[in-house]
């Protein structure tokens, strides 16, 4: 029998409650009052909320459509739209939904909306002469009742493929929260999956990617697990862990997140996350959420079961001095994963660790640098470069590594400067100014920061330098775009009949700073013309606007630094 014996977390004076919190949430959110928002049965998830993606959690679920577009979209409950927004990427065509009971419905990456809203977004857009369009209509202009037809469901903005992207935010915070939890079925009695457990050696230091840690393989199925090893994990100093796990629900399911994980030691709790709800602001804060370093080497999602002193995020709970442990009676210890999905489906975890009396151990040290603070605005500048990252930027407390390289071989007008690396993530932008090199001369207001892998980071010329901000750390040098967009007609040619030909098509690309605007012009008149970014396709639909006859185009397309490109034909219609 394995004895249980007290054991010290470091820096924690009072007794682990031995009433864990309730995992799944005490909010109580209507059950009854949302119908779904489509009418395909049974209903089946592509993503679920919360999910682990790129720099982001995902912000509702994905409902698939059977790899088809035009399924009609239905107001989940009586309201009225409040946000009627079209854009090049992100969802692309969306409705917003605001109900009288305190919560907003979200539809996105639509194919078009129903025909009355579809009319006033039109409207609005040659008003205006843009594509794009974030627009607030007064309540009483587009009322809508449960079940009506808002739109129909596609493949707009950063979509992978069709689907309807859905959330439920609250009306006054604008969190999201997670739609199951309103009653919004997903049939499901299959429990997560968990792949893999991670031991890591903390010893008392900031969390980064010198941070020792052990892999162990995880056996097992049907929501009961193992780790294959009948003695105990030997432990030194401060430790603390991480899981791998998916979930799948019943039916054509995705592989998607999981809803809750919880970490017991001796039978308490000492650390869950729950994917209730989460601010926008904070969602970049994933990468503080799971071992960042290990997903930009080798795309694993490891959820530490620990968290750094700079995360914002709101999804814990029961923490006991963070999840960082430290064993020190030498003792063996019964700790257990659960891990669960928004169903309520559990998968088991347990294992065992011991201490081998070692409260220090032997782990790498960062690299001598700059110290830099979690808790403060930092600032750096040498010759040639300054670094400003703002309070909130950093999770950590860490050493900046800063290096000079030598210009590239041509198009550069400054040296490299690596700032760090990219394994340290960033929850926002920090401010970068590098000094431009006497060469520049006239180039100046065509400068911008690049990245060695060749992104721009865009910039503007201030008083010697280009100034730019960066998402993220790197190895950056200043470069010029005097190129003009490239424009590929699709379909049309000078002096083409288009006649029964919905619509004209393009491809336009940029080759560094990127598209920033587009205007098409029929006989001398703005007409609209539509993007999709991730296809880099434009296209305008020909309507009462054109009339049968002959007819000059003329379409511009600006990148982000003033080139243009034009294209001019005569056509028929």
């Amino acid at each position: 029998m394995i004895k249980k014996s007290i054991f010290l977390f470091v820096l924690v004076t009072f007794a682990i409650s031995t009433q864990a919190q309730q995992i799944f949430s005490n909010n109580k959110y209507p059950l009854v009052d949302f119908r779904p928002p489509l009418d395909i049965v049974p209903p089946a998830l592509a993503g679920s909320f919360g999910e682990l993606r790129g720099n982001h959690f995902h912000s509702g679920i994905d409902f698939r459509t059977n790899q088809r577009e035009g399924y009609p979209v239905h107001a989940i409950a009586d309201g009225y739209v409040s946000r009627m927004r079209v854009q090049n990427s992100g969802f692309g065509l969306a409705l917003y939904l605001v109900h009288p009971n305190g919560y907003t419905s979200v539809y996105g990456h639509l194919s078009r909306f129903a025909p009355k809203i579809a009319e006033a977004v039109k409207a609005l857009e040659y008003q205006k002469k843009t594509f794009e369009l974030d627009e607030f209509p007064s309540a009483d202009l587009f009322p809508v009742h449960k079940g009506d037809v808002i739109a129909y469901s596609g493949n707009r903005g950063s979509s992978g493929g069709p689907h309807l992207h859905f959330e439920i935010r609250d009306s006054k915070t604008e969190n999201t929260i997670n739609p199951q939890l309103f009653g919004i079925q997903i049939p499901d009695n299959i429990p997560p999956v968990i792949y893999s457990l991670y031991l890591y050696k903390l010893n008392k230091k900031p969390f980064n990617e010198y941070t020792p840690k052990t892999f162990f393989q995880v056996t097992g199925g049907a929501g009961k697990y193992s780790i294959g090893k009948t003695e105990p994990l030997t432990v030194s100093g401060e430790v603390g862990f991480g899981i791998t796990a998916t979930d799948r629900h019943n039916g054509a399911s995705g592989i998607n997140g999981v809803y809750s994980i919880e970490l017991e030691v001796d039978g308490k709790t000492v650390f869950t996350s729950s994917l209730e709800k989460f601010a926008f602001e904070n969602s970049k804060a994933i990468n503080s959420h799971i071992d960042y370093a290990a997903f930009m080497t080798t795309k694993r999602s490891i959820q530490k079961s620990f968290t750094d002193p700079g995360n914002p995020l709101q999804l814990y709970s029961n923490l006991v001095n963070n999840g960082r442990i430290e064993f020190k009676d030498q003792q063996v210890h019964e700790l257990k994963y659960t891990v669960t999905d928004a169903k309520g489906n559990k998968s088991i975890l347990p294992f065992t660790v011991k201490s081998d009396g070692q409260t220090l151990i032997s782990t790498p040290d960062q690299p001598d640098g700059i110290p830099f603070f979690y808790a403060k605005e930092n600032e750096f500048a040498a010759d040639g470069v300054k670094v400003v990252l703002p309070k909130g930027t950093l999770y950590n407390d860490f050493n900046l590594v800063y290096k000079v390289k030598p210009e590239p071989a041509r198009g550069a007008y400054s040296p490299i400067y690596q700032i760090h690396n990219n394994l340290t993530p960033l929850h926002v932008g920090f401010d970068l100014w590098i000094r431009a090199d006497a060469r520049l001369g006239a180039l100046k207001d065509k400068a911008l920061i690049v990245s060695t892998s060749g992104a721009s980071q865009g910039g503007v010329f201030e008083n010697g330098y280009v100034k730019a901000t960066p998402r993220n750390f790197g190895s950056f040098y200043i470069a010029v775009d005097t190129i003009p967009p490239a424009i590929t007609p699709v379909n049309i040619a000078d002096g083409k009949n288009m006649s029964g030909i919905a619509k004209m098509v393009f491809k336009i690309r940029d080759n560094l700073s990127g598209i920033k605007s587009f205007n098409g012009y029929i006989d001398g008149n703005w007409v609209l013309m539509e993007f999709d970014t991730k296809t880099a396709t434009l296209w305008h639909s020909f309507d009462e606007r054109t009339p049968a006859g002959k007819h000059q185009l003329k379409l511009v397309v600006e990148d982000m630094k003033g080139n243009s490109k034009t294209y001019s034909i005569n056509f028929i219609k």
